[in-house]
């Protein structure tokens, strides 16, 4: 009797515990993780290794359906060279800057990667049709030869977001982003970083050169000045 009585015992204890692996799985699937859980789940891995192969192979396929998207002949290479940099810069720097959750999520972050580089094939296809049309399609009313660049077809419409930032910026509702500069620069203003950083955007090297300033006091200064803005004014529009 006092086998039998342990048995049972042993029974309820292995139904118990089948009863909460159940509702852990099922608590699993009702609450599942945060692209940003993906993102540090998928960096504790080393650089190659399968297990953050995987990790990254979940992270495009859930990201895939949230990035911008043009019915542009060129998005296939450009969504390609987002995913490159994307495996390459989502926990070390290696090709650009890393990701930087405490930013941007991983969506806004690869959105605007993507819209620069769609920007560039958008660019050298003007350029390429600029050199390569025949000069007669070209032929004015008054036999005056037109600008090739005047009969291309007007690019896409700018993002909306991207416009409402830059008269954000421009307009500089409360006054800070103009009374916010460099130290001793009065001139190299917050504002005019964000401006100059806004698609197409100008280099830190080209702004060092035009400022006489380091790029690395630039960057230093966008950083702590202007994102923090900029990701203000994000939240506020429900861009973040």
């Amino acid at each position: 009797m006092g086998a039998s009585i342990y048995q049972n015992a042993a029974r309820q204890d292995t139904m118990l515990q089948d009863t909460n692996s159940m509702d852990s799985s099922q608590n699993d699937q009702n609450h599942p993780p945060s692209l940003r859980q993906l993102v540090e789940a998928a960096c504790q891995h080393p650089p190659g290794s399968l297990q953050r192969q995987r990790q990254l192979t979940r992270l495009i396929r859930l990201l895939t359906p949230k990035l911008w998207h043009t019915p542009d002949a060129y998005y296939a290479d450009a969504l390609q060279q987002t995913w490159i940099y994307f495996c390459r810069n989502l926990c070390e720097a290696t090709t650009g800057r890393a990701y930087d959750s405490q930013q941007a999520s991983p969506v806004t972050w690869l959105n605007a990667y993507l819209k620069r580089r769609l920007q560039d094939f958008r660019i050298a296809e003007i350029r390429h049709r600029a050199t390569t049309a025949s000069p007669s399609y070209f032929q004015g009313s008054e036999d005056n030869l037109l600008d090739p660049i005047d009969r291309l077809p007007a690019p896409p419409d700018i993002p909306p977001w991207l416009d409402q930032v830059r008269a954000w910026a421009t307009n500089d509702p409360d006054g800070s982003l103009c009374a916010t500069h460099v130290s001793k620069r009065p001139e190299v203003t917050a504002q005019l970083l964000i401006l100059k950083r806004l698609p197409p955007e100008t280099s830190w090297k080209e702004l060092s050169t035009e400022y006489g300033i380091s790029v690395g006091t630039l960057s230093s200064f966008y950083q702590r000045q202007c994102l923090t803005r900029l990701r203000t004014f994000g939240r506020a529009q429900g861009y973040l």
